[in-house]
């Protein structure tokens, strides 16, 4: 989940693309494929599940998997890729960083790999060039937005997994008439999760997932016409069931509220997932955003987080195609959405998950459409930045300091200011 763009200053740069150059360790040999990343949390899961898969159908490919800490990634690939040093596999981040990659001759074109055809055009969306027309990075993972929730507050109080906003309004309603949970457990001190988790995640049943997204960045849809407007709407009806002190309660609060067993909902991420695993000594569970009354199709942030693009420079080409065709495999989906529970591989397979709230977030696909986070391409290139508008204007909007229409003008007209299909 990418939040922060990193950039070093002009020297700082210089010495890394010094060390970058002299650096052995880093650089790729003929029979070995080495992957960049930023997940080094994840070093583990690629020495033990995922590289060993791999080999047992092509065990003439070493492959090593040699990750950069987050803060560092950006600027030390960059400096790797100048000298020539970087290895042959590139783990991608969503949008405009990756395709600056792209542009700039780092990254090859890899539409003709055996497997693409296994994602759709939204999974590939954060991996293209603006016209569709060019993949340059394999559609790794990505993130499910909706709802998790105490099992055991719900059966305790007799509520029914909301379908609709007004059951879902009116489970919140019963949950703080009852007093024993705050119900639902999202701050605004951090501004990105009341976008995130609440903006984005509901908002693509208002707008129609892809129809409404595509719309914005075609210029056929304004930020101010009636479906934004009423996500800021069902946004607002959520400040008086948020708790005390909601207004300076960080993300860790917010999950600490429910991990503790003091709160009854979660907006959430599906990354959340392994949190709670780690720290609720409660059952959990998970729903879908809930739908505007009486209609009838759903829509969920399938967000694309993680990519794999293939290094022009490298000299092992051939072998990094064989490894991304594999990848694109359901053998490799399923190892990998299993490894990390609440991340999700982007192929059009079946998954077959053991952790059952994961697998209840993946089974969204079958039931509702999928689309991502509408501020994440194109519309951020700008100042003010979409995304950073909806930070605020969600947070305005959830602690009361803005009406729904006051919020959707001035993210409209931050958009319309530089971005001309807007004006």
């Amino acid at each position: 989940m990418t939040k922060l763009k990193f950039s070093l200053s002009t020297s700082v740069a210089a010495v890394a693309l010094a060390v970058a150059a002299l650096s052995p360790t880093v650089s790729a040999h003929a029979d070995e494929l080495i992957i960049e990343s930023w997940r080094t949390d994840d070093i583990d899961i690629w020495n033990s599940q995922i590289i060993p898969a791999f080999n047992k159908s092509h065990p003439d490919i070493k492959v090593r998997f040699a990750p950069t800490p987050p803060a560092d990634y950006n600027a030390g690939l960059n400096a790797k890729l100048a000298a020539k040093t970087a290895g042959d596999l590139i783990t991608c981040r969503p949008f405009d960083v990756s395709l600056d990659l792209y542009n700039q001759g780092h990254l090859t074109k890899i539409d003709g790999i055996d497997g693409m055809d296994n994602f759709s055009n939204v999974a590939k969306s954060a991996w293209q060039t603006d016209d569709g027309s060019t993949t340059f990075c394999l559609p790794m993972a990505s993130v499910i937005h909706g709802f998790i929730y105490n099992k055991e507050a719900f059966k305790e109080l007799g509520i029914e997994i909301p379908k609709t906003i007004p059951e879902f309004m009116a489970a919140l309603e019963k949950i703080k008439s009852d007093g024993t949970y705050v119900p639902m457990s999202i701050g605004t001190a951090d501004q990105w999760e009341a976008a995130t988790m609440g903006f984005q995640n509901i908002g693509p049943n208002f707008w129609k997932g892809e129809e409404g997204r595509k719309g914005l960045i075609e210029g056929k849809e304004k930020l101010t016409d009636a479906q934004y407007v009423k996500v800021f709407e069902h946004l607002a009806e959520w400040g008086p069931y948020l708790g005390k002190g909601y207004k300076a309660q960080s993300y860790p609060d917010s999950q600490n509220l429910f991990s503790l067993g003091r709160a009854a909902i979660y907006p959430a991420g599906s990354w959340d997932i392994s949190t709670f695993n780690g720290q609720a000594d409660f059952e959990f569970g998970a729903f879908p955003p809930p739908v505007p009354a009486g209609q009838k199709n759903c829509y969920i942030s399938d967000h694309t987080d993680i990519g794999l693009g293939i290094n022009a420079a490298s000299k092992n080409v051939k072998s990094a195609e064989a490894f991304l065709s594999w990848m694109s495999s359901k053998e490799a989906g399923t190892i990998f959405s299993n490894a990390l529970p609440g991340f999700y591989a982007l192929s059009k397979h079946k998954l077959e998950i053991s952790d059952p709230v994961a697998n209840e977030f993946v089974s969204w696909r079958g039931k509702c459409e999928s689309t991502i986070r509408n501020s994440y391409q194109i519309l951020s290139r700008g100042t003010p930045n979409l995304e950073n508008d909806l930070w605020n204007t969600s947070v305005g909007v959830m602690n009361g300091s803005m009406t729904p229409e006051e919020a959707a003008k001035k993210a409209q007209d931050g958009l319309a200011s530089w971005y001309k299909p807007q004006q």
